[in-house]
């Protein structure tokens, strides 16, 4: 019987970033802040002040440089997250510079939106492909209750702002709140389909104390009924690197995303990891694993000694989340770890 290669061995051979249940990492998520002019309820818990310190997050160039070695490693796709990204100063420097990093194709920004229509042209100049806007309700009342703030309309010009600079397709995300937003589905659905938005519905993941309270609401019955009422057909095609399962109307013009990571998980195919702003990368966003990236960055480890890290670190991706097995596990919360 053949030697079985050590974790180093196997790294060693591989020459990209492959994890032990042989998924090739092709998808970074940086969080360049945890702050947020937000509240939202199914993201941080109310009343909730602990912010990392600005002095705690990467810089820029030490997050241009760990790209880098990402990119060296096979990583092809970049999003740019938070917390809300764009409350960060200088982020279209930021986007221009991986954008000149060779190897990666894609760099994408997701946004509260809230700040998004005075800056939309110039990310476009700097190079962003595309971006997500969260949208989870189009009732200004209902959107206030959920964000904490009352600044829909903002959020509304920001997506106009952001087709015409033409950063499209602009992708809508509406997260399915149990007892909160379902009755408004059909009419987000007609309002991205009037402006030629695609809309991503996604279940709610219980992170935290935040994402347990309303307990779990699926989208198995809302796709049937969004199927037969617009007569949506499945796509073959690929809409993007990450985990929605598309259907599009049978003209082709509209499309209609699903990210089921309850009741459909994708965990077989999982091809990211994510960067927090203080430098922790973490592999799962339903397991505590993470690995420190700033104190060697900051105690002067070479480019090979962090790729050696991080290979490492891979090692660590579990095959799958366990929010329904052990939904009490995951204390942190979602503006801690990055969207």
């Amino acid at each position: 019987m053949p030697a079985i290669p050590s974790i180093a061995e196997r790294q060693e051979q591989s020459p990209v970033l492959r994890d032990r249940f042989g998924r090739d990492i092709r998808y970074l998520r940086i969080s360049v802040t945890d702050k947020c002019d937000l509240r939202c309820n199914y993201c941080m818990p109310k009343g909730f002040r602990d912010f990392t310190e600005p002095a705690a997050w990467l810089t820029y160039p030490e997050i241009l440089r760990l790209t880098r070695i990402f990119a060296a490693l096979g990583t092809r796709r970049v999003r740019i997250t938070g917390g809300e990204p764009l409350t960060r100063k200088g982020l279209p420097q930021l986007i221009a510079g991986i954008r000149a990093i060779e190897r990666v194709e894609d760099i994408s920004l997701s946004t509260n939106g809230t700040l998004l229509a005075p800056v939309a042209a110039e990310l476009q100049a700097a190079g962003l492909n595309r971006l997500n806007v969260s949208l989870d309700s189009l009732d200004r009342a209902c959107w206030a209750g959920i964000t904490g703030a009352d600044k829909l309309p903002h959020v509304l010009a920001g997506l106009e702002a952001a087709r015409a600079a033409g950063l499209g397709p602009v992708k809508v995300n509406m997260v399915l709140l149990k007892g909160v937003n379902e009755h408004e589905i059909p009419a987000v659905v007609r309002y991205c389909f009037e402006h030629g938005y695609i809309l991503r519905l996604i279940e709610e993941m219980p992170m935290g104390q935040t994402g347990s309270v309303r307990g779990m609401a699926t989208l198995e019955t809302i796709r049937q009924q969004l199927v037969s009422e617009f007569g949506l057909i499945p796509v073959t095609r690929e809409l993007g690197g990450g985990p929605a399962r598309y259907w599009e109307t049978p003209d082709g013009h509209n499309s209609l995303g699903f990210i089921t990571p309850m009741s459909q998980h994708f965990c077989a195919s999982c091809n990211r990891v994510r960067l927090a702003s203080d430098g922790r990368l973490y592999l799962c966003l339903g397991q505590e694993h993470s690995v420190d990236l700033r104190a060697p960055l900051r105690d002067g480890c070479s480019d090979a000694e962090l790729t050696a890290i991080i290979r490492q670190a891979i090692e660590l991706k579990p095959e799958k989340h366990e929010f329904r097995e052990q939904p009490q596990q995951i204390i942190r919360f979602m503006s801690h770890t990055g969207g």
